[in-house]
């Protein structure tokens, strides 16, 4: 994607089939888009028939909407502890990746694990070891599975920039793994970027620790709680603790406004709130 073209968008459902998400992501006025390739809470999902594959790549294909990419279902967690968990969570990975590849997504968005009071630094090496695995299993693919910044809360990992180097470092799958954003997860985890002065310190922070070319994908969320919480509460645009200066910043930041920005703020009427967030955010890029 061409630097300087900024996309926002939006997380749609899929509900009624995979091609709803992209008509609900038109009514919203996405020009990016993120998904759920299954239901987010449970371990199964029905296979996709190659006519529903074909289908949601060519109304993607028509509406211009893209990057698409997906993030994967909760109750996954590769940095488990306990065997059977973290057997089950690495085949689970494996399928979102296989999903997404069928889809035509960009990447699968991936919260890292918790280590379950056992210690952060084995469980980043039991991460790293099942999306290197994932990754050697689909060696066809393009699809990148990517770390998203955790808030920190319970024993979650991933919610410092040092956890996502390491887990870069570990994973040493280049080509297939970056890091997802979320200003809410960011902010709750310790990083301010409330002000232009403070945006400017944490970005300088995560290129010095990540880099910033690491990060493929980032989501836009104002947070209920106050900075360093490590609660992970999404609020709406300009109506949370971090407010709008930070989202005017990082959308005129020259070095990631060609990334694809997507919405998981709360929703009641789907379409209603993320037209208004979105409208709200477009407004805040300079011309």
């Amino acid at each position: 994607m061409k630097k300087g073209v900024l996309r926002l968008g939006a997380h749609m459902s899929i509900a009624g089939g995979f091609e709803k998400a992209v008509e609900r992501g038109l009514q919203t006025g996405c020009q990016t888009m993120q998904i759920f390739s299954k239901s987010s809470n449970q371990w199964d999902a029905s296979p996709i028939t190659d006519e529903q594959a074909a289908l949601f790549r060519s109304v993607v294909e028509k509406s211009g909407i893209g990057p698409v990419f997906s993030h994967t279902a909760y109750l996954i967690n590769v940095g488990s502890p306990e065997k059977i968990v973290a057997e089950r969570s690495k085949k689970a990975l494996l399928v979102e990746v296989q999903r997404a590849d069928q889809l035509g997504l960009a990447s699968v968005v991936l919260h890292p694990g918790s280590h379950k009071e056992t210690g952060e630094e084995e469980c980043l090496k039991r991460i790293a070891k099942a999306v290197a695995w994932v990754v050697d299993q689909t060696p066809a693919s393009k699809v990148k599975v990517l770390y998203e910044i955790a808030a920190g809360q319970g024993a979650c990992v991933g919610h410092s920039f040092e956890n996502l180097r390491d887990l870069l470092k570990l994973t040493d799958r280049p080509s297939r793994v970056g890091i997802c954003l979320d200003t809410c997860h960011m902010f709750a985890a310790g990083y301010d970027i409330r002000t232009p002065a403070a945006y400017e310190k944490t970005m300088a922070d995560f290129d010095r620790i990540v880099g910033l070319k690491k990060i493929e994908a980032i989501h836009l969320n104002d947070s209920k709680k106050e900075l360093g919480c490590r609660v992970d509460r999404h609020e709406h645009i300009g109506k949370g603790c971090i407010g709008l200066e930070a989202f005017r910043c990082l959308l005129n930041d020259k070095r990631l406004n060609h990334l694809p920005m997507v919405l998981e703020t709360p929703k009641e009427e789907e379409c209603l709130e993320d037209i208004e967030n979105l409208k709200l955010l477009r407004g805040l890029v300079k011309a």
